[in-house]
C-alpha cells in the first residue's frame, strides 16, 4: 500500500500587468519593439519575474534575433522567402497570393516569446532584440500584448 501526504494548495498572490502595444508595419519587414517592451516592463513595477510578449495575428510573427548587424535580418527574410514562396501553390488565396505563405511563415516561427525579468529589465543577451516580423506585402497595424508577472 502506498501512502501519500496530500498538502493543501496555498494561494500565492503574484502581481500581473498587461499592456497592449500597436505596431505599424510597412509590408514585409522586421520592426524592432525591444525598447517599447522594455518600457512596459519598467512601468509594470515588477522587479523579478517573466515577460510574455504575444502577437494577436496569424500572418505576422515575433522573433528574438540579433540586433547589431542588419544583414542577419535581411538573410532571414531571404531564407524564409525561398523556403515558402508566394504563388499559385495554395488553396487559401481569398486575401491574396501572399496570405497563405504568411500563415505558413507564422506557423514556422512564433506568435509569443517569454523573457526573464530581473531588476525591472528584460534579461536579453547583449545582441538580442525583439521583432515583429510582418509576412504580408502590405503593411498593417499589429497588436502585441505585453504581460509581465512576478514580484
Amino acid at each position: 500500500m502506498v501512502k501519500s501526504n496530500v498538502v493543501s494548495p496555498v494561494a500565492i498572490s503574484m502581481p500581473h500587468r498587461q499592456q497592449l502595444l500597436q505596431v505599424k508595419t510597412s509590408g514585409k519587414s522586421l520592426s524592432n519593439i525591444t525598447r517599447k517592451v522594455q518600457e512596459a516592463v519598467a512601468q509594470s513595477g515588477i522587479n523579478i519575474g517573466v515577460c510574455t510578449v504575444f502577437l494577436r495575428h496569424t500572418s505576422a510573427s515575433l522573433i528574438i534575433q540579433e540586433n547589431a548587424d542588419p544583414d542577419v535580418l535581411a538573410d532571414l527574410e531571404t531564407f524564409l522567402a525561398k523556403l515558402i514562396p508566394e504563388g499559385p501553390y495554395y488553396r487559401h488565396s481569398t486575401e491574396g497570393p501572399d496570405d497563405m505563405p504568411a500563415h505558413i511563415r507564422t506557423a514556422l516561427t512564433h506568435t509569443s516569446e517569454q523573457i526573464p525579468v530581473n531588476s525591472s529589465r528584460l534579461v536579453l543577451g547583449i545582441w538580442q532584440g525583439i521583432y515583429v516580423w510582418e509576412h504580408r506585402q502590405q503593411g498593417s497595424v499589429r497588436e502585441v500584448v505585453i504581460h509581465v508577472s512576478g514580484d
